[in-house]
């Protein structure tokens, strides 16, 4: 049985986050990521934009967070990692960031060093994936997944590239390790094409459309920035574009726990997210200083 399309959201308005990260948020932990969309959280998507060289590091510099996953998908451009936790990291074109904010850590995401250099195009997404109660104060994680290690899926019509990021698709697993069941699937057509997918029935499912139009079982259409949330019943999904485009599945198990969030901390009651704050401010709040 196929998933019905249930909804579909465009983003906000364009901010930059930082002196270097322009984004347009998608959802947050303050609507659809508070229960429609659990385990995921936030989605920004910062569309495709232009920067000259530069010595000057842009970016975001130390800030914390608490009780959850973000997840950064470079589509073009590069950008740098730097945590307490001791892990640095860089990711150019097709790579992904995979960090683990558990019981605390402070990280800086600045455009990357060979990227300041050049300049060019800067074209990423970032996703929250939420933690549940008993693994919230896990110690911090650092995954770099490099496009390489990413298996990708050509599709039947030769029109599509289906990367695994995390999860299963079919008999396809991707590299990223996850708490709980997560399937993040970077799909991209090259031309008009159509392609069918399996998810787990009973999952969280959301179509993100960044690029180009994308019908969705032949009956619901997203042209641009937007995304789409699916049923939980049913596990089939038919897509069809009629030109290039390019969308990530989010798919994941549920985490039935309540979500509170503020700021850069999400956990599950107010005193929990008071007692981030105090952590913080007492500098106590990281595993390495």
């Amino acid at each position: 049985m196929s998933k019905k399309v249930v909804s579909s959201h465009q983003p906000r308005p364009p901010h930059m986050v930082g002196d270097g990260l322009p984004v347009r948020n998608l959802f947050s932990y303050n609507d659809l990521g508070k229960s429609q969309l659990s385990p995921f959280l936030m989605l920004d998507y910062g569309s495709p934009s232009e920067f000259p060289p530069t010595e000057k590091k842009l970016g975001v510099g130390m800030h914390p967070h608490r009780g959850f996953e973000t997840v950064t998908l470079v589509l073009q451009g590069g950008l740098q990692h730097k945590d307490t936790a001791g892990n640095f990291g860089e990711i150019g074109p097709g790579d992904v960031q995979w960090m683990t904010a558990g019981k605390g850590v402070l990280h800086e995401e600045l455009h990357s060093e060979s990227f300041r250099k050049t300049g060019g195009t800067l074209q990423m997404v970032q996703l929250w994936v939420n933690l549940p109660a008993d693994k919230k104060m896990t110690e911090p994680r650092y995954q770099t997944l490099h496009a390489a290690d990413i298996p990708v899926i050509v599709g039947a019509d030769g029109a599509s590239k289906t990367r695994v990021i995390s999860g299963k698709l079919g008999d396809v697993s991707g590299p990223a390790k996850t708490f709980t069941p997560v399937n993040l699937i970077d799909i991209e057509f090259t031309g008009k094409g159509r392609l069918s997918v399996v998810l787990p029935e009973g999952y969280t499912t959301a179509l993100f459309v960044m690029e180009g139009a994308v019908t969705v079982n032949g009956t619901d259409t997203t042209d641009g920035i937007s995304i789409m949330i699916l049923e939980r019943n049913g596990s089939k999904i038919e897509m069809a574009a009629d030109g290039p485009a390019r969308l990530l599945i989010l798919n994941g198990k549920q985490i039935d726990e309540p979500v509170v969030g503020y700021g850069p901390f999400v956990m599950n009651s107010s005193e929990e997210i008071q007692q981030a704050m105090q952590d913080f401010s007492s500098g106590t709040f990281s595993t390495a200083q």
